[in-house]
């Protein structure tokens, strides 16, 4: 690697630095080699976090000259990479400063915040280390290149991506919501519950469920005979099942594929396509016989 922590020295948020980065490093390889990366940027070292009840920490100079990265131990390699990431971005924007003198702490919460109230300075710098780990491990460029080459959205598509850039599934649906150029969400489940959910608010329509209710009847989550680990076949749901349906517009198609994980977790996606956007399209190309073609396409590369 080519790049220097002084490249970076004209940005000091998240996106800014990410891009600087893949600028200085355009030929970064997939999975990105985040300890060797943070090492190139002045981190001196990656070591064990011994202070229980977190899942990474810092240690720095109040002048933020120097840095050890701490990841607890045991942790599957996917959180490992994020963990390192979300630190190496609170060593890297400038204005993040520790709750301690010198140390960041910071629990499996603070991983996975990704919003922050107004005021609230300490959510604000998770916010923004989650965003910078995010941007980093999955560019966005890049994941746009995948969806050119597989268009129509898929379970099986973000568990392939997941693996080739070494993070979580949660993470890749979480960024594959974001930057997929279709309407999508993602609803995690926990024991039949609603969990977290995921997706571009602007775009996609108000979700009614609830959180830590139990998932809406009529939805695909119920069918009977799935494989734990083996994503559903797409099947097409009724809209009011998971949003709010406008009465004064016209009916949306609202697409369902579901994966049942271990542990009494599961993940949902939702794809949605307004009806008002299709007039043009004959009947013979709907949106699960795209789907379908393209799942044969897929599955033949």
């Amino acid at each position: 690697m080519d790049i220097l922590r002084m490249d970076l020295a004209d940005t000091g948020s998240p996106e800014g630095l990410v891009s600087l980065i893949l600028k200085h490093e355009p030929s970064l390889p997939l999975p990105v080699p985040i300890e060797e990366l943070a090492l190139q940027l002045e981190v001196e070292e990656i070591a064990e976090l011994k202070t229980e009840g977190f899942e990474g920490g810092l240690v720095t100079d109040k002048n933020r000259s120097r840095g050890i990265i701490l990841v607890k131990k045991g942790v599957s390699a996917a959180r490992r990479r994020f963990t390192i990431g979300h630190e190496l971005g609170h060593f890297l924007v400038a204005n993040h400063v520790p709750d301690k003198d010198g140390q960041f702490l910071c629990s499996k919460t603070d991983l996975r915040t990704l919003s922050a109230k107004e005021g609230d300075r300490r959510a604000k710098m998770e916010v923004e280390a989650n965003r910078f780990s995010s941007l980093l491990l999955m560019p966005p460029p890049r994941l746009r290149d995948a969806f050119k080459k597989h268009p129509s959205p898929s379970l099986e598509h973000v568990f392939d991506l997941a693996d080739r850039y070494g993070v979580s599934k949660e993470a890749m649906a979480r960024a594959y919501a974001s930057y997929h150029p279709e309407v999508l969400a993602f609803i995690v489940v926990k024991d039949g519950k609603v969990g977290r959910v995921y997706h571009d608010r602007k775009r996609f329509p108000f979700i009614t469920a609830s959180r830590d209710k139990p998932v809406p009847q009529g939805s695909l989550f119920y069918k009977k005979g799935f494989t734990i680990g083996i994503p559903s076949a797409i099947d097409s749901r009724l809209p009011d099942i998971w949003i709010d349906v406008s009465r004064d517009r016209r009916g949306a198609t609202l697409s369902e594929q579901v994966c049942l994980q271990q542990n009494g977790y599961a993940l949902i996606m939702l794809w949605h396509e307004n009806a008002e956007d299709d007039e043009d399209e004959s009947e013979d190309t709907t949106a699960r016989d795209r789907w379908r073609a393209e799942q044969e396409r897929y599955r033949r590369d």
